[in-house]
């Protein structure tokens, strides 16, 4: 085997295992001690729960969505300017009373 297919080889196997590193610490979670702050996400770069009807992660369709969060570490989400830990009723949608 030359030397440039070698290279490749290595330069893919450590890919490889960056990739598997990153992916599994994404699975745990946060390593610091968090909470789940509701209506300060990005437009799609919720961590999870986006109301009624989606999925999981990204699924938020505009910004500081009431019903979408983000882990953010534990203390930090009432400082943040429209945080709750809880959901909102998302802006437009029907009440219950």
């Amino acid at each position: 085997m030359n030397k440039a297919k070698t290279g490749v080889i290595i330069s893919a196997a450590i890919a490889a295992g960056v990739l598997l590193a990153s992916a599994q610490g994404a699975l745990a979670g946060p390593k610091y001690k968090a909470e789940k702050c509701f209506g300060v996400a990005k437009a799609g770069k919720n961590d999870c729960a986006a109301g009624p009807g989606t999925s999981c992660a990204g699924s938020s369709t505009s910004d500081a969505q009431a019903d979408a969060w983000i882990y953010v570490p534990k203390g930090t989400c009432k400082r943040l300017v429209g945080g709750s830990l809880q959901a909102k009723e998302a802006k437009g949608a029907a009440s219950d009373s």
